[in-house]
């Protein structure tokens, strides 16, 4: 564990990036495997918590559900980075399911939280894992991280889910992760990039709907670039060029070398899928990623198109 002041600064160089211990929930995940290359890419050392017995150095054993996890470990690292939950792209949302998308990632957040609570030296950095789905279906607004919330039950679980992370002990400095459509090779990409190859890509309702993309490499950056920025509170992890689902689905199929024909109804999506269908396929927000850009972070993919490119070709 660094001892300088500024958790991304080493005391003996200022100019030079210090090496951190990091802590990271969810580390296996799609979003946390690219995390956790970029920062041993970087020369970090990280910790990853798992929910089975331990197999390799660097893991350590907790139950979110249960609140169980050793509080020492967290006098030994400079940040944690938590990005533990059920998947969202797991279809269709029963009534039982929503509980598990809400619960894992409460339980998930209030365990680290109390965990560094009862530590001696909490961590200076907290950066927990939320959603644009806070901001509601708004097809009419530009959302930035000032934008007040909107309704639905990706919004209610937003909510939740961050409150846990604000409680965060005083000196902890807190960013909650509000990340938009990962396009990666899994995640909410998987279906769509597996029926495309099955020459059934198809436009989504009217495809005018704007979707908030980023690709998985710049939601990994950001992370990495957030462990030791000033940024606090909420901050949008979206791409900086806005993109109709039309433009991602139409992209996908021709980069896969598929027939892009087909169209799937509102009506169809919404009996099929209900809450999901609309929150995720059928929602349109236009989300900015204001505190990334007012912060200095280059994008390496800028449109939906690059990004694409970059995961298929």
């Amino acid at each position: 564990m660094t001892t300088s002041s500024d958790p991304g600064t080493s005391p003996s160089n200022p100019g030079r990036e210090a090496r951190l211990t990091i802590l990271v929930a969810g580390a296996s995940g799609l979003i946390g495997t690219e995390v956790v290359r970029q920062l041993r890419t970087k020369g970090h050392e990280v910790l990853r918590l798992v929910r089975r017995p331990t197999t390799t150095p660097g893991e350590y054993t907790w139950s979110p559900q249960a609140g169980i996890l050793d509080y020492t470990l967290l006098d030994r690292v400079d940040a944690v980075v938590n990005l533990s939950g059920a998947s969202l792209s797991k279809l269709p949302w029963t009534p039982g399911y929503k509980k598990e998308i809400l619960d894992s990632r409460v339980s998930a957040t209030r365990t680290l939280v109390r965990a560094m609570q009862k530590a001696s030296t909490p961590p200076r950095v907290f950066l927990s894992g939320s959603a644009v789905g806070f901001y509601g279906d708004r097809p009419l607004d530009v959302l930035t991280e000032d934008s007040p919330r909107g309704t639905g039950f990706l919004s209610d679980v937003v909510v939740d889910w961050e409150h846990e992370a604000e409680q965060a002990p005083e000196g902890t400095r807190v960013v909650t992760l509000r990340t938009g459509v990962v396009v990666g090779p899994g995640g909410a990409m998987k279906p769509l990039l597996a029926l495309t190859k099955a020459f059934l890509g198809s436009r989504l309702g009217t495809g005018s709907q704007i979707w908030p993309w980023i690709s998985l490499h710049d939601e990994a950056a950001a992370i990495v670039h957030l462990l030791t920025s000033d940024v606090e509170g909420p901050v949008n992890l979206t791409g900086p060029v806005a993109a109709t689902s039309d433009r991602l689905t139409a992209r996908t199929a021709k980069d896969l070398g598929r027939p892009y024909k087909l169209a799937v109804p509102e009506f169809v999506i919404r009996s099929l899928l209900g809450d999901a269908g609309q929150e995720m396929l059928l929602s349109s927000q236009k989300v900015v990623p204001q505190k990334l850009l007012d912060d200095g972070f280059v994008f390496r993919d800028r449109t939906v198109e690059e990004a694409l490119d970059a995961l298929i070709r």
